[in-house]
């Protein structure tokens, strides 16, 4: 059986996978961001805060995905469910991309515009949200476009704690010594990175601003 014949045939239970790699992803993403961008905006403003939080998104991006499903399942209320474990740990891979390019963003503005801003009578809130936030959302996007295609790469490991996903059929196919499982997987899991990249590219060069 050809792949092609093998995608046909199987077209339900790779559309389902997919439909979880998806959820896990997006679910992801969201906590990923909602944590992320408060921890750029803070680095900036705690300089001092720089060394343990990007120093402690590095490590975590330095664990092995398998290594940290092991460290997080002891915790009271991921270990018992496998979709939280790996949203979880999911999420800590997301982090680092997120919180450097909010920082950096933010800090690239001219300190011209910061001083014109204040200068109209602006509070720091302010310029944060009117000015600085806006200025800077391009280069925040592109943390979240990096983070997004580590985490569709990643989520397949997923399937090794049960949590679904196109793991499954990666890891049943390595199990079986199966090339057309393999691929089932393989190829939607590459897909949904290459579009994934592809929009956010799209969003990032429309949104950067006009110099």
């Amino acid at each position: 059986m050809s792949p092609i014949q093998f995608f046909l045939r199987h077209h339900r239970e790779i559309l389902q996978a997919t439909a979880e790699h998806v959820w896990l992803v997006g679910l992801t993403m969201i906590f990923a961001i909602a944590i992320g961008v408060p921890l750029g905006i803070l680095v900036t403003r705690k300089p001092w805060l720089s060394k343990p939080i990007l120093g402690g998104a590095n490590i975590a991006e330095t664990i092995p995905s398998l290594a940290l499903f092991g460290f997080l399942l002891p915790v009271p209320w991921l270990g018992g469910r496998a979709d939280r474990l790996a949203i979880a740990a999911l999420t800590l891979y997301a982090l680092l991309p997120i919180i450097r390019n909010t920082s950096a963003g933010i800090l690239g503005v001219d300190r011209a515009v910061r001083e014109a801003a204040r200068g109209m009578g602006m509070t720091d809130r302010q310029i944060l949200f009117q000015v600085e936030l806006p200025l800077s959302f391009s280069t925040m996007l592109a943390g979240i476009r990096i983070a997004t295609v580590l985490t569709i790469g990643i989520a397949t490991i997923a399937a090794a704690v049960g949590a679904g996903g196109l793991g499954e059929f990666i890891f049943r196919g390595l199990a079986m010594v199966n090339d057309q499982l393999i691929l089932a997987g393989a190829i939607p899991a590459a897909l949904l990175a290459l579009a994934a990249d592809f929009v956010l590219g799209v969003l990032e060069r429309r949104l950067r601003p006009v110099r």
